[in-house]
């Protein structure tokens, strides 16, 4: 038995050196402003310039999704989290993006604890440390009213009082706290009514395509640096995920919280609430979202009674994702659930209407989905057998159908299969 621990342990330190032998070149394509002189974007894959602070690009532990303009990744061995690609005269903010150009630098964490995870929403970041610290910056309706923890600006410095007076208008907007019986089954069916939809939808209609070409803007004074997001005790935060405007963070026990802006009901709270200004629990296993008293197909493709909805959904959320106004999440049970912006199908759920708490895509409910990520307009996802599933909005053909034909639900979009 002795033995047996020996070998293991020899085996282990032989992958561990395996591991740190291995190097990974990093290419960037898209649209990053400060990496082209003439700032057109890149249609092809390029390798990722040295940087001059001794990193090693080779050196990466993970890229990071989202960013308007910036691109994201973090070191391995230091953990520090890299970015680079904004440039000055784009309306990008030096609080947001970090360094402006074409070579990665580390952006200024105030810790030296290694990142372990990150990502990035249009104008703001958020990050996951090894000691489970989250940490957020940028556009301040995407930041919590919390401890400020570090006093910096391009050129110059936020001071405190200053951040906290101009950070004040968050706390006296809306809030799950300060609404209290505003969030009941009864006062949302009351607020969500069909003339509130139609209204609501023919604004999100006029105003969808602006979005793309209208980021946030850069002036620092709408920026905030980096705090540190106060949870409840004892929660320990494993991943997050930017959308838009908003964000989310999962737990070691697979409960998901969220902030900032929910306007389309990205936050899953059953309402509209617009600014919410302090971390929240999402209801993600509410059975009052998925018809607890109505019969369920289960994955195994057995219809379920209503009593055996929550064990057919799964007992925790594995995974998160935010596109530009919508969010999905992934149960133990490989359940998709999806909530907020439907204007081009993109909740999944064959309409285009706003989802305003977490709902189970019924359509994949025979099928187990391993990951899922969102775009502005669309949402991706992988299931088990290595099939890639895309729907929503389609204008640039971002559903990789072959038409430019909108899709609002998975049914027929299978569009490759991983596994060969």
């Amino acid at each position: 038995m002795n033995g047996n621990g020996e070998r293991e342990k020899e085996e282990e330190k032989m992958e561990e050196e395996n591991d740190e032998e291995k190097r990974y070149k990093v290419l960037m394509w898209g649209y990053l402003p400060g990496v082209l002189t003439h700032k057109s974007p890149l249609t092809s894959p390029v390798s990722v310039q040295s940087p001059e602070t001794g990193i090693d690009v080779q050196s990466w532990k993970d890229v990071c999704g989202g960013g308007c303009g910036f691109a994201m990744a973090i070191s391995a061995g230091s953990g520090k989290l890299i970015t680079w690609g904004s440039a000055d005269d784009q309306g990008q903010s030096y609080l947001t993006s970090g360094k402006h150009g074409e070579t990665p630098e580390p952006f200024p964490i105030p810790t030296d604890d290694p990142v372990v995870k990150a990502a990035a929403g249009w104008a703001h970041i958020v990050s996951v440390t090894e000691k489970n610290d989250v940490y957020t910056w940028g556009w301040k309706e995407c930041v919590p009213s919390s401890k400020l923890v570090a006093n910096f600006a391009a050129g110059g410095s936020v001071e405190g009082d200053s951040f906290r007076k101009e950070s004040s208008v968050l706390t006296e907007q809306e809030s799950p706290q300060s609404q209290g019986s505003k969030l009941t089954a009864s006062s949302v069916a009351h607020q969500d009514n069909k003339k509130a939809e139609e209204t609501a939808k023919r604004r999100r209609t006029v105003t969808a395509k602006q979005e793309l070409e209208s980021p946030p803007p850069a002036d620092e004074s709408l920026s905030a640096p980096p705090c540190i997001v106060e949870l409840d005790p004892g929660v320990k935060i494993t991943s997050v995920a930017a959308g838009g405007r908003h964000t989310l963070a999962l737990s070691d026990v697979g409960q998901v919280w969220g902030w900032g802006y929910g306007g389309e009901g990205q936050l899953g709270l059953g309402s509209r609430i617009k600014i919410v200004a302090t971390p929240h629990l999402i209801p993600c296993l509410d059975m009052s979202s998925h018809g607890a008293d109505r019969s369920l197909r289960s994955p195994q493709g057995s219809i379920t009674p209503g009593s055996e909805t929550r064990k057919a959904l799964g007992s925790y959320i594995k995974r998160i994702a935010c596109g530009g106004r919508h969010s999905a999440v992934i149960t133990d049970a490989g359940v998709l659930l999806t909530f907020g912006w439907g204007l081009y199908g993109q909740c999944g759920l064959g309409n285009t209407n706003d989802v305003l708490r977490p709902t189970c895509v019924s359509s994949l409910l025979n099928t187990r989905i391993e990951a899922v990520a969102g775009g502005l307009w669309h949402s991706v996802c992988l299931c088990d057998h290595g099939r890639v599933y895309t729907f929503g909005g389609n204008q640039f053909g971002q559903l990789g159908l072959g038409t430019g034909a909108d899709h609002a639900e998975f049914c027929s979009c299978i569009i490759l299969n991983l596994i060969v």
